[in-house]
């Protein structure tokens, strides 16, 4: 489950939702309809890396029940090379308005000999949050539940979106961005740690300047445990050209092979 959760570190089962209000949005400067980004995928194997696999992240602009909204995707795929070691199929998808309210996630992914499926539906009545939790658990039993609340809650796949669109100028290493995190099946904290600038080169062949962020959850009450290092462009695309994967199973990394449909012109290439 850790695998896709870190991997920004992505959903579509038909349901009628309430139209969502304006309370938990988030302007949007960083991305715009068509981005597609592709990466590699490296797994450490017994202290060696090995290429894992691809992966593939999309924005577009469409409809979620007759609404305009954001429909962005994550897939990541193994190859058979590491198929041998360890199965890994994950599908990420969320449905956010145009204000970068939540409205859907689903991510369902087969890693190793389990497959899991986690959905949350997002509803917004009397100025509250409502979610709608599933999952479908690895022995193909389903549990559901409900909950409303004062604050905003958020995905994996929502809060990458709007972290994008944060403005980390005056931000020093350390600072923190706490967030309520939800899956199929429960709440539990979260947050993002800005942990400075970094040159980063990456299998496009080009060198970026990138702001580095930690993503940090508590999900047993056991305290607060890195699960992935996001390395984004330092300019107003945000785009990750690399991550650093913390896994339950080992460590993984992705690098960007290329991006197409930016929003904004690409500053903080280097070379």
């Amino acid at each position: 489950m850790k695998q896709a959760k870190t991997f920004l570190l992505a959903c579509c089962l038909m349901l009628a939702l309430l139209p969502a209000k304006a309370q938990c949005g988030f302007h949007n400067d960083a991305f715009k309809s068509g981005e597609f980004l592709s990466y590699n995928l490296y797994y450490n194997w017994k202290f060696v890396w090995v290429k894992a696999g691809t992966a593939s992240f999309s924005t577009v602009q469409s409809k979620r029940n007759g609404q305009p909204a954001w429909r962005s995707s994550l897939i990541t795929r193994g190859n058979q090379k590491v198929d041998k070691m360890f199965v890994l199929r994950d599908t990420l998808l969320c449905y956010n308005t145009l204000d970068l309210e939540p409205i859907y996630y689903r991510k369902g992914a087969r890693e190793g000999s389990r497959y899991t499926v986690d959905e949350v539906f997002y509803s917004y009545p009397n100025g509250k949050c409502h979610v709608k939790q599933h999952r479908q658990h690895g022995n193909g039993t389903h549990s559901w539940e409900q909950h409303t609340y004062n604050d905003c809650v958020f995905d994996m796949m929502s809060i990458f979106l709007r972290a994008r669109s944060f403005n980390p100028t005056g931000w020093r290493k350390g600072h923190d961005v706490n967030f309520p995190m939800a899956d199929g099946n429960g709440r539990y904290p979260a947050r993002l740690r800005y942990e400075g600038k970094v040159n980063v080169k990456t299998d496009d062949g080009h060198t970026y300047r990138c702001l580095k962020l930690a993503y940090l959850e508590n999900e047993k009450g056991e305290g607060f445990k890195k699960i992935v290092d996001f390395f984004v462009t330092d300019d107003k695309n945000h785009v990750p050209v690399r991550l650093d994967m913390h896994l339950r199973f080992g460590s993984a990394k992705a690098f960007l092979t290329g991006m197409k449909g930016t929003k904004s012109p690409i500053t903080s290439r280097v070379k």
